[in-house]
């Protein structure tokens, strides 16, 4: 352990890892390239790319909430089995990463329900969680949270109290919280500094910055915060020799591809020096322990 890694040894709050597991020809940059249609012309590299985290999570006895496509279950059914007996959480990342706010209720209900399904049928545990693709659940789709209700899902953790150009709402919950039909939102975590508000939750960021940077705006978080850190990322960003997607924008290339080569040290580098456990064991839901909400 280096010294970077050890002076932050002694946060002893939990931090969330959590993983949203699709694929690099799935997301949202390059839609406009990439046509759902097309996705089986593809060849899967989340499979392994997922099964390399699982290698990295168990030597540093990390464990993590898997937020997992339907569309990738379907297709690698054992990548299901191997993160429950991993030890890990599973949940949901929809079935086929389409954002939450283009769907009718009818539709998002149907994709959520059948993402949940599947899971729960192939790995044989209860998907209590839902990440929305994009954290696409804003003031636009509020019914999305009764959807989730609907289908079974205790907690979401799918909205970003961020003024973004693709996401956000600045104005909601930063702090986790209960809606009123009994649904439990975990926002994404933000630090006010600066006099702005900022996104500190992972993804792109934690790739664009230097990882120091990014552990003192987890240090910040845990200043100004009395709940658990939530770190999201993807499977393809560690996966710096994944095709080229062409046609997309500068700015969407920028943000897919910046800094894969960097990604799987810094993410090894974080499991060594912070405590980090799944959303079911980190955050003291009553819900999540199977009590009343």
């Amino acid at each position: 352990m280096d010294a970077e890694d050890k002076q932050h040894k002694d946060v002893k709050m939990k931090n969330a890892m959590t993983v949203d597991v699709e694929d690099y020809f799935q997301v949202a940059a390059f839609e406009n390239q990439v046509k759902v249609d097309d996705w089986g012309k593809f060849n899967l590299r989340a499979g392994d790319n997922t099964r390399k985290l699982l290698e990295m999570f168990s030597k540093h006895n990390v464990t993590s909430t898997f937020f997992m496509l339907g569309c990738v279950a379907e297709r690698d059914p054992q990548l299901v089995k191997d993160i429950v007996a991993g030890g890990h959480e599973l949940a949901s990342h929809g079935y086929w990463h389409q954002k939450a706010f283009r769907q009718t209720p009818d539709a998002f209900f149907n994709d959520v329900d059948a993402s949940k399904k599947l899971l729960e049928d192939l790995a044989g545990v209860e998907v209590k969680g839902y990440r929305a693709p994009s954290f696409s659940i804003d003031k636009r789709n509020e019914w999305a949270f009764d959807m989730l209700k609907k289908a079974g899902y205790t907690y979401s953790s799918s909205t970003y109290a961020v003024a973004h150009d693709h996401y956000g709402t600045p104005d909601w919950p930063t702090k986790p919280y209960m809606l009123d039909n009994g649904l439990w939102e975990l926002p994404q975590a933000t630090i006010e500094k600066f006099g702005k508000r900022l996104p500190v939750g992972g993804g792109g960021y934690f790739r664009l910055f230097p990882l120091q940077l990014s552990q003192w705006f987890i240090s910040q978080f845990h200043e100004q915060h009395d709940h658990p850190y939530i770190f999201y990322f993807h499977p393809w960003e560690i996966d710096p020799e994944q095709p080229k997607i062409d046609g997309a924008s500068a700015k969407s290339r920028f943000r897919h591809y910046v800094n894969l080569g960097k990604m799987e040290k810094k993410i090894e580098s974080l499991c060594r020096s912070r405590e980090w456990g799944s959303i079911a064991e980190t955050f003291d839901l009553p819900s999540l322990a199977g009590g009343k909400s």
